[in-house]
């Protein structure tokens, strides 16, 4: 795999706004700063986000890594010294003839060259073991911030809700089925990644669980009945294991006595013959189990504060 040649130019310390000697904490903390401002998802009319939000990462790949570290540090250093160097021989021209000048500058140069391609390569070689192996910092940074963006996006969505007055309104819920066997690891083709690129470009998705009971069927709740209402009109899944998408709960009113048929094409009765005791303790308990999870990111996030403003 190639190096990207421009993280070579760049200047680490700098994109993340921390001194040379910063610890691998400050170095962290800057960057979920920096990342948090330019993230993508936050910026989508901003096309150089996601270069900056690259930057950023790789910065943090490389400053996080004892090696990649050290390696980077060298080629830092050599850069600058020949930059210092240079300066120093043109100061030397006035007062060497330029004869001497040449010869010496043309050994010095060759050998200055030798050493920082070495000490190049061996950065690049750092980096290509960051990308291989991928980076323990980098992956978890990232992941802190991923969690940190969804929860600002529920608690604005929770916050819009109770501001129009929505608050005790039932959300509306929908069943999803597809085949699997149970003892498919891949599920069928569907993972909660899966579905949640399949679901959320109808709108928000709220929550999301995939049932351990029983293999090929999750329930997901969605932030507004419209995007509950298209993907139930819309969605088909994958072309060679169709999603079959029914309402559970949230339905918006109609006529009880008309059939309706769901994503597949199949007769569907009302919500209340839908809705089954199985069905609501899968629900309870993804609500709870997405509640504890919210309590712990928020906790871990305030320690990891407090930790940093000590130091």
């Amino acid at each position: 795999m190639a190096v990207d040649k421009d993280l070579l130019e760049l200047d680490l310390y700098g994109l993340l706004g921390v001194g040379e000697k910063a610890s691998e904490k400050e170095i962290k903390k800057a960057y979920r700063q920096k990342a948090l401002t330019c993230h993508p998802d936050k910026n989508p009319d901003n096309p150089q986000a996601a270069e900056v939000f690259h930057q950023l990462s790789q910065a943090l790949a490389v400053l996080t890594d004892a090696a990649a570290r050290v390696a980077y540090d060298k080629v830092r250093k050599a850069k600058k010294q020949a930059a210092e160097r240079t300066q120093k021989l043109d100061e030397k021209r006035k007062k060497v003839k330029l004869d001497l000048e040449a010869r010496e500058r043309e050994a010095q140069t060759r050998d200055n060259e030798e050493e920082e391609i070495r000490i190049t390569r061996t950065l690049e070689q750092e980096i290509i073991r960051l990308r291989e192996e991928g980076s323990r910092q980098l992956e978890e940074q990232q992941r802190l911030i991923r969690e940190q963006i969804q929860l600002e996006r529920q608690q604005r969505i929770q916050g819009n809700r109770v501001g129009n007055g929505a608050e005790g309104k039932i959300t509306p819920k929908l069943k999803l089925k597809w085949k699997c066997r149970k003892e498919d690891e891949t599920g069928g083709g569907y993972s909660k990644e899966v579905l949640l690129r399949i679901l959320q470009k109808y709108g928000d998705v709220l929550n999301l669980l995939i049932s351990s009971r029983k293999a090929g069927s999750a329930v997901v709740e969605f932030a507004t009945v419209k995007a509950a209402e298209m993907a139930v009109k819309n969605e088909v899944g994958l072309t060679d294991n169709p999603l079959k998408i029914s309402w559970l709960e949230g339905r918006p009113q109609s006529n009880p006595s008309s059939v309706h048929c769901d994503s597949s094409g199949q007769p569907r009765t009302s919500q209340a013959s839908v809705v089954s005791e199985r069905d609501y303790e899968s629900l309870v308990m993804m609500r709870m189990r997405q509640a504890a999870e919210r309590q712990q990111l928020i906790a871990q996030l305030k320690r990891e504060d407090e930790e940093e403003s000590h130091t």
